[in-house]
């Protein structure tokens, strides 16, 4: 005589990589921890200098050149990028901690910046983020 079995399951589909739908078991979480909008892409671009910085004095990758070549970009790109360690730190902090985009274009772009960046004296690149930042609030 067969017998059968039966196993029942609550299960769920979440986004995966690439937006492709992927199997989970349980339900699915009521809360969306997730604020929202997007990070700005200045904020990106600065953690990514950081993270850049990191590898190279921890020896992993070689040079600038070296990122450049492995992220597929202009070794000009990268440069552009980490010269956005030159800001003062706490000028850096803010950028990192720069509020979500909740619609349309993100209000502080990175040429923005990276005028501010090639300013060496940090009182003076100080002075020009309170600029951009005020004349961000007040258009």
């Amino acid at each position: 005589m067969p017998q059968s079995l039966t196993i029942q399951r609550k299960v769920h589909f979440r986004r995966g990589r690439g937006s492709r739908k992927v199997l989970k078991e349980g339900l699915p979480s009521e809360s969306n921890d997730m604020p929202a909008g997007t990070v700005p892409r200045v904020s990106r671009l600065m953690a990514l200098a950081i993270r850049f910085d990191h590898l190279i004095k921890s020896g992993e990758i070689t040079d600038q050149a070296d990122l450049a070549r492995l992220g597929h970009v202009s070794r000009a790109r990268v440069t552009q990028i980490m010269n956005l360690l030159q800001l003062a730190p706490d000028v850096e902090e803010d950028i990192l901690f720069l509020p979500r985009t909740v619609q349309g274009h993100d209000p502080i772009r990175e040429r923005m910046v990276r005028a501010i960046a090639a300013v060496l004296d940090w009182r003076k690149q100080r002075r020009m983020w309170q600029e951009v930042k005020s004349a961000v609030r007040q258009p």
